[in-house]
């Protein structure tokens, strides 16, 4: 199929690059590492960084990532991130020390790729990943953050063997990859460990099959509530580790169990970290479009990429601690998730429902949203973009003091992310 497609040059633009790479492989997704492998190495791509911490699970990736950069720079180390989706802007997913790589910095690495590749086809995310592998290789870093597309082990991040292995939370998402039960996705999660080195289990009530996996490859693997714990106080939370105990640890932006997870995986890290630096790197963790508070137009705007049923649980309960007065929910998701496990979740805090289609692939219309059990008895509005149900809920808020709680996709949040900015510049 690529062979008919004219192929940009590393002097074109990223926009360029990203038209080209949406064309050059039959499916959107084709897990497997051959073909990702073969052109690693014949990139020359060894290791992305001095040390390397790979992050999978169903929800909580983005938030551990966050916190392992922040805690590690704070400690005085070059650290690159790479993470998917991007909300905004394609150079979000690598970051070194925070801050994005210039358009042609991933024009030259994607040229790079592509000259390698030969014949060989690769999907996007692929051709994305071994990009941002190539760049960080480059950048000399002392660790390398790559976070799990999809699943673990068959996900291209996972041609990179790293020196810690995490696994946050497991639920039911993309089931048409990864199986209809937490024991399949589960073992999926875990592919990424690795034998004789730390596997981080972050769930506090895991699928058998990750322990199961770690025995059978001898991986050593570190589970919280039986190898490190912690509690919470109101403003101030304990971290009781592996070998390592702190007290009076400030309480994080992003999840807690995320939190602890971090420092686990920082504790089998060869590197020393202080206690000052985690202190630091705790509070100032933040991620877009994770419980992000923003203003827009006199309105207090909630932006979360929750998506499945496990995300807006924990979302469910955040919103319970700080009831708000009166709270509008923006929706837009696409088809293969189960919204209605999503909104029988939310339902008892939303007052109101602003449905918006997602025309991207495989977005959902909002009237087949509105088609879901759970909002039968609900107030509920359908409008053809999210753009425009966040127009009509924030006009709504302003009459009324309201929250409005953008929620669903990566698109969602991004479509309404960048219009927030691009008004408030």
């Amino acid at each position: 199929m690529s062979e008919y497609i004219v192929a940009p040059t590393a002097a074109s633009s990223l926009s360029e690059w990203l038209a080209y790479l949406e064309k050059i492989h039959p499916t959107e997704i084709d897990l497997g590492l051959a073909r990702t492998d073969e052109v690693r190495q014949r990139a020359s791509i060894s290791r992305p960084g001095r040390f390397t911490i790979t992050v999978a699970g169903t929800n909580g990736k983005g938030s551990t990532v966050a916190m392992l950069s922040s805690i590690l720079q704070q400690a005085g180390y070059k650290v690159g991130v790479y993470t998917s989706p991007h909300l905004v802007d394609y150079r979000e997913r690598l970051q070194i020390n925070d801050s994005m790589l210039t358009e042609a910095d991933h024009a030259a690495a994607f040229a790079a790729i592509n000259d390698a590749r030969q014949n060989t086809s690769l999907t996007y995310f692929e051709m994305g990943t071994l990009a941002a592998l190539w760049l960080m290789q480059r950048a000399e870093l002392d660790v390398a953050i790559l976070e799990v597309g999809l699943g673990g082990r068959l996900d291209a991040v996972n041609v990179v063997d790293p020196d810690v292995a995490v696994v946050t939370s497991i639920g039911i998402d993309h089931v048409q990859f990864l199986g209809d039960n937490r024991e399949k996705i589960g073992f999926e999660k875990a592919g990424i460990a690795r034998s004789q080195r730390p596997l981080i289990c972050g769930d506090t009530y895991p699928p058998k099959s990750i322990a199961a996996h770690a025995t059978s490859i001898s991986a050593d693997l570190k589970q919280v509530g039986r190898d490190f714990s912690s509690k919470r106080y109101d403003d101030h939370w304990h971290y009781y580790g592996i070998n390592v105990n702190l007290f009076d640890l400030p309480l994080p932006q992003l999840p807690l169990l995320n939190a602890v997870t971090t420092l686990a995986a920082l504790e089998c890290l060869p590197l020393a970290v202080s206690e000052l630096a985690i202190k630091e790197g705790l509070s100032r963790a933040s991620l877009m479009g994770r419980m992000q508070r923003l203003h827009y137009q006199q309105v207090e705007v909630l932006l979360d990429v929750a998506h499945n049923g496990h995300a807006a649980n924990y979302v469910a309960q955040q919103l319970a601690r700080a009831p708000h007065q009166r709270i509008i929910a923006v929706v837009g998701m696409l088809k293969d998730k189960d919204a209605n496990t999503v909104f029988e979740a939310l339902l008892p805090h939303i007052d109101e429902w602003a449905l918006g289609t997602l025309h991207e692939p495989r977005g959902n219309s909002a009237k087949q949203l509105a088609q879901c059990e759970a909002l039968d008895k609900a107030q509920v509005n359908c409008f053809d973009s999210v753009e425009q149900a966040f127009d009509y809920a924030v006009e709504r808020a302003q009459q009324k003091n309201t929250l409005v709680f953008a929620f669903g996709s990566f698109y969602t949040v991004g479509h309404i992310f960048a219009k927030i900015t691009s008004c408030n510049e």
